[in-house]
């Protein structure tokens, strides 16, 4: 049974996960190789937008279980949760992180021990890269010690109910290791524990992103489809949508986030023949936030030196992560032209502001990329107002539905 953990990497996952731990016993170590962020969990100092978790974080048995070094050091077990980047040229995996993590907690496995890979991989990584790294230490990979993949699933701004309350999936390279896994996660974990092998888990974990990914894909192109057309495709999907086995998502300014973005790219890695249809979706996706930005150009073509005003910067509605925001990209793609453009984000720090009134003075277009429920009821409260203060009343939101009270 574990009782000492060590979590690599203390960020969006890994802090999260760590408390957690700390919280239901476990003598937790946080590794990080930025000191301030050890720093601010040893003084129990965090700037997150977690409420609850940081809330939890303050609980008198988490700061007594939880510290953090920028070292690892000997445990039961250790988790491996740090990020696993596209190589955009490449468009394959980058596991420098997860690689560089295992390499520093080698000297300190023993016979016994549990590895966690909580990071997204590609399939096979467990049993191609993991285990020889282990094995070079002499201990034998399910025998003296045991690997498991435990993919994270988690939402940003909904951290603390996704960790506690989601399904999870145990991928295992033996049972040893799924059994010892399960006991860690079911410590805090409300949700069912699916216990399966690691190269499905790993693959898993792909195809829920990949899901996502495919059907955004086809709704971004019957959204231009329906523009060629010259119809409304909010209300073309609408109608497709009363058919009782159809659910086709809503198009969008690309797709965005810390996975959605990336995982196909790693199915592909694997499998380039089978995955054309993944590989497709991901083109399209990727080509979105260009288009969107054509529009834009088009919007104000007749207006000399037109001065845009964006609202909203993260990667979607209602979020504080701007990671891969095709928002950012649209806004970096206007710039590289030599538009002014002033960008604005109510849940971003150092981009609020205090009313789009305000800082639509004087602008020829106000464009609202991301529509967070802040921006959302203030523009049907005083669009009029906007425009009215606005040198141009241009006002451009895509694939908006107006609501009865609009």
């Amino acid at each position: 049974m574990a009782k000492k953990i060590v979590v690599m990497g203390t960020g969006y996952v890994g802090l999260p996960l760590a408390i957690m731990l700390a919280r239901a016993g476990y003598e937790v170590v946080g590794v990080d190789i930025e000191e301030n962020v050890v720093d601010a969990i040893n003084t129990g100092v965090l700037h997150l937008a977690e409420e609850e978790i940081k809330r939890i974080f303050q609980e008198p048995s988490v700061r007594k279980n939880l510290r953090a070094q920028k070292v690892p050091c000997d445990a039961d077990a250790f988790i491996i949760s740090v990020p696993t980047p596209i190589d955009e040229r490449k468009r394959v995996a980058d596991l420098t992180q997860v690689i560089k993590s295992l390499e520093s907690i080698v000297p300190y496995l023993r016979s016994g021990n549990l590895v966690i890979i909580e990071s997204t991989v590609p399939p096979l990584t467990c049993r191609d890269i993991i285990a020889p790294v282990i094995e070079k230490t002499g201990l034998k990979v399910n025998k003296d010690v045991f690997i498991c993949h435990c993919p994270e699933r988690i939402l940003p701004g909904a951290v603390f109910d996704e960790i506690v309350n989601n399904d999870r999936i145990i991928g295992g390279m033996d049972a040893k290791a799924a059994k010892m896994a399960r006991e860690i996660y079911a410590s805090f974990v409300k949700g069912n524990l699916y216990l399966t092998d690691d190269v499905t888990a790993e693959l898993a974990k792909l195809m829920e992103n990949t899901y996502r990914d495919v059907n955004i894909a086809l709704a971004n192109e019957f959204a231009a489809v329906a523009e060629g057309l010259g119809i409304n495709i909010l209300e073309a999907i609408k109608l497709a949508n009363k058919h009782p086995r159809v659910k086709i998502l809503k198009p969008g300014i690309g797709t965005g986030g810390h996975c959605i973005p990336v995982d196909p790219w790693f199915i592909k890695e694997v499998d380039p023949i089978n995955s054309r249809l993944i590989h497709t979706a991901r083109l399209i996706n990727d080509e979105v936030p260009i288009y969107i930005a054509a529009k834009i150009r088009k919007a104000v073509k007749d207006i000399d030196n037109p001065n845009i005003v964006v609202l909203g910067m993260t990667y979607k509605a209602d979020t504080y992560d701007v990671r891969n925001s095709p928002a950012q990209k649209i806004i970096g793609l206007l710039k590289a032209d030599g538009y002014q453009v002033t960008a604005y984000d109510p849940m971003v720090d150092g981009q609020r502001y205090s009313s789009i009134k305000e800082i639509a003075k004087d602008a020829d277009a106000l464009v609202v990329l991301v529509e967070h429920k802040v921006i959302r009821d203030e523009l049907a409260k005083k669009e009029g107002e906007i425009k009215k203060a606005m040198r141009h009343p241009m006002v451009l939101r895509f694939y908006h539905e107006a609501s009865e009270s609009e």
